[in-house]
């Protein structure tokens, strides 16, 4: 069993209130647009973390982080990338291996609008987080965590922050 905390758009943000939901973790997930690595480097100080790079991140987080990261959690097969659409509306240049070789959970970021959505036609659960930073149009901070426990996603909650200032 692994407790998932999952986040992006953070955009150079991290603060107490994200690192209090950090430290329950056993694993953290950031669907990119970081910012600073510092937010990432903080992060890595407490727990184990998966990351994708955003389109605001520098060169930097560039060569630390991949534009998709593909991994087995448990018996879920995920797919974390930044700028990757919803259930009929996928970014186009993923169409084509959503189609060959859907994962069962497939995250991104990038709208700062927290949606999860399960895709039919995929078999497959969509999340986005929405956004924790403080930098963009939201105008309440969220993040996801769940559980993975074998093949089985559970526990999915919505963390609201507050109201971006």
């Amino acid at each position: 069993m692994k407790k998932i905390l999952l986040l992006s758009d953070t955009h150079s943000h991290i603060d107490e209130t994200i690192l209090k939901y950090v430290a329950q973790a056993d694993e953290v997930w950031h669907a990119g647009d970081i910012g600073d690595l510092s937010v990432t480097e903080t992060i890595k100080k407490l727990k184990p973390l998966r990351a994708v790079y955003g389109n605001i991140d520098d060169a930097q987080a560039r060569l630390e982080f991949p534009l998709h990261n593909r991994f087995m959690c448990e018996g879920v097969d995920v797919w974390i990338t930044h700028i990757g659409g919803y259930p009929g509306k996928y970014n186009p240049a993923l169409k084509a291996e959503m189609t060959a070789n859907p994962p069962k959970l497939f995250i991104c970021g990038h709208s700062h609008i927290l949606k999860v959505m399960f895709d039919k036609k995929h078999n497959l659960l969509h999340m986005n987080p929405g956004a924790c930073g403080k930098s963009g149009f939201h105008q309440v901070r969220t993040m996801l965590r769940f559980v993975i426990e074998g093949d089985k996603i559970k526990n999915l909650e919505i963390i609201e922050i507050e109201k971006r200032v």
